[in-house]
């Protein structure tokens, strides 16, 4: 498993997620830059990702929906707030609606990616901060926190070349 430790602070409204990976830097970012290779993990095994747009320089626009079990599919947004490459990813995150545009429910998230060199391999850490203590709360009530950690669980075997999902 790639998912080192996940922290929720209440008071300063952030979840935090540390994976490590026996990659380059370079390797990993990979995983955020080529759609193909992020919607082989964004999103919990049963909840595979299709990106629509994906747009990966500051304000680019990212569309995309994941396709559930019962053929159910929630969409999402991204909007890029800075690159760069291959150390930091900053993005805004929310709901979109049936027209993959922002639909404004439970607001605005940012998430904020680092990539660094270990000893031989690499640590990345993901900070989602939230608006307010009731969208995060209802962000983890929503299964946020355990899908986060399902998703980042697949990348090891993408970045050993295996097929997921």
């Amino acid at each position: 498993m790639t998912v080192v430790s996940s922290n929720k602070d209440l008071e300063n409204l952030t979840l935090t997620f540390v994976t490590e990976f026996d990659a380059t830097v370079e390797r990993v970012w990979q995983v955020w830059e080529d759609p193909r290779q992020l919607e082989r993990w964004w999103g919990p095994p049963t909840y595979p990702a299709t990106f629509e747009r994906y747009e990966f320089v500051p304000g680019g626009s990212c569309r995309y929906y994941m396709t559930g079990p019962d053929g159910e599919t929630p969409r999402g947004w991204w909007t890029i707030t800075d690159v760069q490459a291959p150390h930091r990813l900053e993005f805004q995150d929310g709901f979109a609606g049936e027209d993959g545009e922002p639909s404004g429910f439970l607001g605005t998230s940012t998430c904020v990616v680092t990539l660094e060199e270990t000893g031989g391999g690499t640590r990345m850490t993901l900070v989602s901060t939230f608006e307010s203590l009731d969208q995060m709360e209802e962000m983890l009530k929503m299964g946020m926190e355990e899908g986060m950690g399902q998703a980042l669980g697949q990348i090891d075997g993408i970045l050993a070349g295996q097929g997921v999902r």
